[in-house]
C-alpha cells in the first residue's frame, strides 16, 4: 500500500504553532495549489490543501515559512473525524508532513535558500526524519532543492 503526497504551492497566511498536553510542537497553514487544467471560463482553480507539520520540523516550520513563500511538502494524506458540538461527524483530509522544502520568498533574498542560524545546512534541506550526518550534497538528487527553477514533468512521467 502506497500513500505519499507530493506538493508544491504557496503558503496562504503564516503558519500557526502549538504545543500539545505532552509539549510536542504542531504546526499547520495552507497551501494554495493552482490546478493544471483550466476551468470552462479558461481560468485556473486553485485547491487548498491543509498541511500538518509534527516536533522539530514543526517549529522550524513556524520560524522560517511565512505568507506566500513557496513550499514542497512531501508527506502522507490523513483522513479523521471527530463529533462536533451539534452532535453531527465531521471528516477532515490533511496532509501529514514529513519532508518540507522552503522554496522561496522567506529569509533569503534574490532566490538563494534562507539559513537557520546554528545548523550546517540550509533550512530549505529540513526533511521530518531527523537527516542525522547527511551533507549539503546528499541533497542534490531532490528536485525541489535550492536551484528554484521549475520542475518538467510530462504526462507520460505520472502514474495516472
Amino acid at each position: 500500500m502506497l500513500n505519499r503526497a507530493v506538493l508544491l504551492g504557496r503558503l496562504t497566511k503564516d503558519p500557526e504553532m502549538r504545543y500539545t498536553p505532552s509539549g510536542t510542537a504542531v504546526t499547520t497553514f495552507t497551501l494554495a495549489i493552482d490546478r493544471r487544467m483550466t476551468n470552462q471560463q479558461g481560468e485556473r482553480e486553485t485547491d487548498f490543501l491543509p498541511i500538518v507539520v509534527w516536533s522539530k520540523l514543526a517549529e522550524l516550520c513556524a520560524q522560517y515559512l511565512k505568507k506566500g513563500q513557496q513550499a514542497a511538502v512531501e508527506g502522507r494524506i490523513q483522513v479523521r473525524n471527530y463529533e462536533n458540538k451539534e452532535g453531527r461527524r465531521v471528516y477532515v483530509t490533511e496532509i501529514v508532513a514529513e519532508n518540507v522544502q522552503f522554496l522561496s520568498g522567506g529569509q533569503g533574498q534574490g532566490g538563494e535558500p534562507s539559513y537557520a542560524g546554528g545548523f550546517d545546512k540550509p533550512a530549505s534541506s529540513f526533511g521530518g526524519s531527523g537527516g542525522g550526518g547527511r551533507s549539503r550534497d546528499s541533497f542534490n538528487d531532490n528536485p525541489f532543492a535550492d536551484d528554484q527553477k521549475p520542475i518538467d514533468i510530462s504526462d507520460d512521467d505520472l502514474p495516472f
